[in-house]
């Protein structure tokens, strides 16, 4: 019975199947439009690197595809997501030592500094984020395999 509730669960997620994202980040708005496609997705410590040598930041997440939020059953996505010219990372409230704690990523941010560079700020539940020094914004989200029922629709207060 859980072999037949796997292939038809399988077989359904087939079925409405959406369409994957690859999207480029080379300003604010495409920051932007990244950032809200990304809300509330989740990542492990274990699945995030900064490399100084390559100036490269990259992590991998599961994103909730908001475009299913209507939908009986959303759907969530594996991403990779990723910033080059990278001059500097910086974290809060996140232990490097526990890699395989999960993370929720609320938002992604862009200060100019002295034009074109800035910094990055990834926002996370609790209070955790990464600022990431940049030479110029250059970066690019893209769905990388299958998706899978999320069970259910993130929710916000208000207040927050």
């Amino acid at each position: 019975a859980r072999f037949a509730r796997f292939w038809r669960e399988k077989k359904e997620c087939a079925r409405a199947k959406t369409a994957d994202l690859k999207l480029v980040v080379l300003d604010a708005d495409d920051l932007a439009t990244v950032s809200a496609h990304l809300q509330d997705a989740v990542t492990r410590v274990g699945d995030m690197a900064y490399l100084p040598q390559e100036k490269r930041f990259a992590m991998l997440l599961n994103r909730f595809d908001w475009t299913t939020a209507g939908q009986p059953e959303p759907m969530r996505k594996r991403a990779g997501f990723h910033f080059e010219r990278v001059l500097a990372a910086r974290m809060r409230g996140i232990d490097l030592a526990k890699r395989d704690a999960v993370l929720n990523l609320l938002a992604v941010e862009f200060q100019e500094g002295e034009a074109p560079s800035g910094a990055v700020t990834l926002h996370f539940s609790g209070d955790g984020a990464i600022r990431l020094e940049v030479e110029c914004l250059e970066g690019a989200l893209a769905d990388l395999g299958p998706q899978w029922p999320a069970h259910q629709c993130p929710k916000h207060n208000e207040d927050e």
